[in-house]
């Protein structure tokens, strides 16, 4: 009983509004990309203040991008929020005020960059923020965006007499509405294999060539889709890829939705028609007056052959509800157990997370989240382990984060953690912190210094860093060195292990869309046990 509350008390919460004034999107590309440093050229950066997010358009959604530090007339200068690495000309978008014309003027002032009506917005920080399609005030209703690009990488490891070479080449295309049609297409494709073992290559295709996106989408409308192949579902991005179909319906605020399928293998992620699935999942999205406000509620069977594996239901929720605040929440509440043969519908909470962020001024923010997670259980696909999996605790992990910029090139930070069980058995706090010069006079240069402090219950470390960034040749070549000083101490083994570690990472921008990476990292230790890891990669952008 205490679970259903939870869940219904999050519905509630998606029922609150609250109002600012109206929005635009201002567009800009990225100009020069570094490893603490991505410039962002627009026509003009009025309306843009120190401490704003950029946001990135992902599958029609707006996502958390960048943070602007600071700012000249034309560009912006910012630090990423994303986990992939930026590329030049990768375009984003800033929230600015509307601009009100005046009464007595006839003409309307076109904008200095390209903009559009904001009607759902995600707030910064937010893990996962999904917001329907909402593009009527385009001059054209369909618009090609293609993007994509093919790399080829090597990653070679030396250690004494033994040596590893693995090779991976990656295929990445997104293209929205091709010809300016209503079909889109989504692919994202991975090989890899390790030199002199082709034989397990041929043994298993599966397990060297992963498909983690291929599929084709049909836009009824703006608000409405089907999308048929594997392909992760935003609004249900928990569950992981989908195999088979998608359809989603919106009607103003709300939306409607269904899959039907199977799922990846769980050894090799490879197609597996006896995974079947299938489920539907309701919505609300809004931003009235500047306050955005999205909810999802989704129900899903998986089935392992004939019989049930698993049945739960799925809740996402996220809000800004004041302004600088934004929040986040998840639950997963499983609905069926079969134990022993004996089926049960119970309820069962599997999965809660709760995230907030608030900026309390241009130069400082806090982040405070909490994750409280038990075993997920498939009752036909565990079975020989299944009360091994029952008697595990829940796992239980407290997150809390600051940042502050307390001059203007200089911004210090820090992230703590902590996740405990009742037994203990997965105890671990970690302490890191940084401190980042996004511009360091006479060489050019930015830096920063890092210091990380974990404990478990079987290990100590503590790992000091620094970093040097600088643009050798304008636009053309970049480079990054960095030292870390790295000490484990083993509590059951009473061994201690210090090491240092240098690397070195180049970027040449061959052309526009085409870039050459090349990257060293050395271990070193008083063993004499020397680890060379030296990596290569080629990226043609289209």
């Amino acid at each position: 009983m205490r679970n259903f509350i939870i869940v219904m008390s999050f519905l509630l919460c998606s029922a609150i509004l609250f109002g600012q004034k109206e929005t635009v999107l201002l567009s800009g590309k990225a100009s020069y990309v570094s490893s603490l440093s991505v410039y962002v050229k627009f026509a003009s950066t009025e309306g843009i203040e120190k401490g704003d997010t950029l946001f990135i358009k992902k599958e029609g959604a707006l996502l958390p991008g960048l943070l602007v530090r600071d700012k000249s007339s034309t560009s912006a200068v910012c630090t990423s929020l994303l986990t992939e690495k930026v590329q030049a000309g990768d375009e984003f978008f800033a929230r600015i005020p509307q601009k009100v014309a005046p009464e007595k003027s006839e003409k309307k002032q076109k904008p200095t960059s390209p903009a559009v009506s904001l009607d759902s917005l995600p707030p910064a920080g937010t893990p996962l923020v999904i917001t329907p399609e909402t593009e009527e005030k385009q001059a054209a209703d369909f618009k090609q965006k293609i993007r994509g690009r093919v790399s080829a990488a090597s990653y070679s490891n030396f250690y004494g007499d033994e040596t590893l070479h693995r090779m991976r080449y990656a295929f990445t295309l997104q293209g929205n509405n091709i010809k300016n049609s209503r079909f889109s297409t989504d692919n994202y494709i991975t090989f890899r294999h390790n030199a002199g073992e082709w034989n397990e290559v041929q043994d298993n295709l599966s397990d060297a060539l992963k498909v983690f996106s291929l599929a084709v989408k049909y836009d009824l409308d703006k608000k409405s889709s089907i999308t048929l192949g594997r392909k992760i579902n935003q609004r249900i991005s928990s569950m992981g890829a989908i195999d088979g179909l998608q359809v989603e319906k919106g009607f103003g605020d709300f939306l409607i939705g269904g899959i039907a399928g199977s799922r990846p293998n769980f050894a090799d992620y490879s197609l597996d028609l006896n995974l079947l699935q299938a489920g539907a999942y309701i919505g609300h999205a809004s931003n009235k007056n500047g306050k955005l406000l999205q909810s999802t509620l989704a129900f899903v069977e998986q089935h392992n052959g004939s019989s049930t594996d698993r049945r739960f239901l799925y809740f996402q929720h996220s809000s800004t509800p004041v302004k600088n605040l934004s929040i986040f929440a998840s639950t997963e509440v499983d609905l069926y157990e079969n134990i022993q043969n004996e089926a049960k519908n119970t309820m069962s909470l599997t999965n809660l997370f709760l995230s907030a962020r608030y900026r309390l001024s241009k130069k400082a923010s806090l982040g405070l989240s909490y994750d409280n997670r038990k075993n997920i259980i498939y009752y036909e696909s565990y079975k020989s382990y299944i009360d091994q999996l029952i008697d595990d605790e829940t796992r239980q992990g407290l997150r809390f984060n600051v940042s502050y910029r307390p001059f203007k090139f200089v911004t210090w930070g820090a992230n703590v953690s902590w996740r405990f069980q009742k037994s203990d058995i997965n105890l671990s706090k970690n302490l890191n912190s940084y401190l980042n010069f996004s511009r360091i006079p006479v060489i050019k240069a930015s830096a920063s210094l890092t210091a990380n402090f974990l404990q478990t219950n079987y290990i100590d470390s503590r790992i000091f860093g620094l970093r040097l960034s600088k643009e050798i040749i304008p636009g053309k070549l970049n480079s990054d060195a960095y030292f870390r000083m790295v000490n484990y101490n083993y509590r059951n083994y009473e061994n201690q292990i210090k090491q240092q570690i240098a690397g070195l990472d180049l970027s040449v921008n061959i052309t526009r869309k085409l870039a050459f990476h090349v990257y060293y990292e050395g271990t070193f230790g008083k063993q004499n046990n020397t680890f060379h890891r030296f990596n290569t990669k080629i990226i043609q952008r289209f």
